[in-house]
């Protein structure tokens, strides 16, 4: 398993809770960076952003280019073939890193973040992993291996909270998919705060808001 480097902004000495936030395809953790700065979170918020950076490899529907990504992805469309393999790795990837940075914060104090492939991958690592996380900030996604859901045994998501933005006016991922997903994730039990905006596919000041609302509760809870 590649052990995957990071940039940490670590607002306490003494932190007691995490956020893992993972950035989009062909990007990096030098992505979502300034978002501290950008929730304007409360001063002595014991704290530790993680900001992981995705290995570089080759993208099928990029037409093969190399760029940082958590898996391949060989097509948009719902119904195409999903690299299992891969979101496998990355989820063994990103909780060998939480395990190793945040040996003394309890995973139901951490929240995982993600934009678009991100989001994806944190979804899938909330489902299946063996730790109850805080939550779930899921921008700009979708649902990786929904078929799998949809076969194999439903997992019990009364506890998890989970936040969901999606912007109208996406041309990456249509409104749709967001819509999907939300509905999925409350047919499963899960606590979700579905927020929608006129925007494409990216993040807006009103989004910003409305995470830093709902992080608070999560930090408080």
């Amino acid at each position: 398993m590649q052990k995957l480097e990071s940039l940490d902004r670590i607002m306490s000495d003494d932190p007691n809770m995490a956020v893992i936030w993972l950035h989009g395809l062909g990007a990096n953790g030098h992505d979502f960076q300034n978002i501290p700065e950008h929730l304007n979170l409360p001063e002595g918020l014991r704290a530790h952003f993680c900001f992981p950076h995705a290995a570089t490899q080759k993208v099928t529907i990029n037409q093969g280019m190399a760029m940082p990504a958590w898996y391949d992805i060989y097509d948009l469309s719902m119904d195409a073939e999903e690299d299992e393999a891969g979101i496998e790795a990355g989820m063994q990837a990103i909780e060998a890193l939480i395990a190793d940075k945040f040996p003394l914060i309890p995973r139901d104090r951490i929240l995982l973040a993600g934009f678009s492939q991100g989001g994806a991958l944190a979804l899938h690592t909330m489902l299946y992993s063996q730790h109850q996380y805080a939550g779930v900030i899921a921008l700009s996604t979708y649902l990786p291996l929904r078929k799998r859901l949809q076969t194999g045994p439903k997992p019990d998501l009364s506890q998890q909270h989970i936040f969901i933005g999606h912007g109208d006016l996406d041309d990456i991922l249509a409104p749709h998919v967001g819509e999907m997903l939300r509905d999925e994730l409350g047919t499963l039990g899960a606590q979700v705060e579905w927020h929608n905006y006129p925007i494409a596919h990216n993040l807006c000041v009103q989004e910003l808001d409305d995470i830093r609302t709902w992080m608070l509760k999560r930090m408080a809870a």
